[in-house]
């Protein structure tokens, strides 16, 4: 059986101990790794593997000796209770004997739980898995986690009953990081918040998120649409070796000022016109914005545009001029226009 979507979300957080098997591929191991932990933790609980209810082996093990897994799920554990047989990085080669053990299972015995990479749609793992009633697969791509899923991860830290500013800024928070270090940001924010009754607000959100270079190359399009021409050459030289691409850089300060002369040309002003916005900006970004749209007009904004169509440009038709040296002239040029 194949799930996807909210149903495997679910099913990843309480899978079906009636069901042989569970497969979980997908491009991005740490996403997949997050997913298998997340079942085998509800299959055999958190003390699992310190009773040696969980056995792992490796996915090549089993083109070697076949027989293998069907003695993992079979054998009897020293400690009572709900076991599992968790095989890692398995291929196709590793199907007939993943299909055998499925074919032999029995009420009673472990579960069995399955890791591999990218696997295409005919693949012979795959289809063991969907083709069987008592199997599941479930592929894991890079999209977001939905509102379902972010809720149950904020209830793991304790953080329930959130106002809806802190949960939009954690919203777009998701997006951002790795589900790795969103995990991690938000029990970071559950450790902050423990004993606190005040309300979680952006602000604090916001400072204990963790740096990215997206943040980085967001902070500095906002220096030159904030007037702060003489930060930008240092910020320009942080970017620059953590090796952000010029181009990127200058696309992204095409998006926010596209965005920025949509705020100051709206007739209904920019309050009006940012909830229209996509994608929409909540907590502290959304608020930079409108702090940023006062200080603008429209022509200003219209000239910004042309300066950096003209500026992307220059950096595509290979300059002999260093690509950074261009775009932070251009950028410095952006936050003078508005003292003329």
């Amino acid at each position: 059986m194949k799930l996807s979507g909210a149903a495997a979300v679910r099913y990843c957080a309480a899978p079906d101990p009636a069901r042989a098997g569970l497969l979980l591929f997908g491009p991005d191991a740490m996403r997949v790794a997050l997913r298998r932990q997340q079942a085998i933790a509800a299959l055999v609980g958190p003390e699992g593997e310190a009773e040696m209810r969980l056995t792992r082996m490796a996915g090549g093990d089993l083109r070697r000796d076949p027989a293998l897994l069907t003695d993992a799920l079979r054998a009897q554990g020293f400690f009572p209770g709900p076991r599992a047989v968790f095989v890692e990085e398995a291929t196709d080669a590793a199907a007939p004997a993943i299909a055998a053990a499925l074919a032999d299972w029995r009420p009673g015995d472990a579960a069995l739980v399955v890791t591999a990479g990218a696997l295409a749609t005919k693949s012979a793992l795959r289809k063991t898995f969907e083709g069987a009633d008592h199997a599941v697969a479930i592929g894991i791509y890079d999209d977001p986690p939905g509102p379902e899923e972010i809720r149950a991860i904020l209830a793991g830290a304790g953080l329930t009953g959130l106002p809806d500013d802190a949960m939009e800024a954690l919203t777009v928070l998701a997006r951002t990081l790795d589900p790795g270090d969103f995990r991690q940001t938000v029990e970071k924010i559950g450790l902050f918040k423990h004993g606190d009754t005040a309300p979680l607000s952006p602000a604090e959100i916001a400072s204990l998120a963790p740096a990215t270079i997206e943040a980085g190359v967001d902070d500095m399009v906002a220096l030159a649409a904030e007037r702060q021409a003489e930060a930008i050459p240092r910020m320009m030289q942080r970017l620059a070796g953590q090796g952000v691409n010029p181009v990127t850089l200058c696309l992204a300060a095409e998006r926010h000022f596209r965005a920025l002369h949509a705020l100051v040309s709206d007739p209904g002003g920019p309050g009006a016109a940012i909830g229209r916005l996509r994608p929409p900006l909540f907590g502290p970004r959304r608020d930079r914005m409108l702090a940023q749209a006062r200080g603008w007009t429209a022509a200003q904004a219209e000239q910004a545009l042309s300066i950096l169509f003209a500026t992307d440009l220059a950096l595509r038709s290979s300059p002999r001029v260093p690509a950074m040296a261009i775009l932070e002239r251009a950028l410095v040029r952006l936050a003078m226009l508005r003292t003329r």
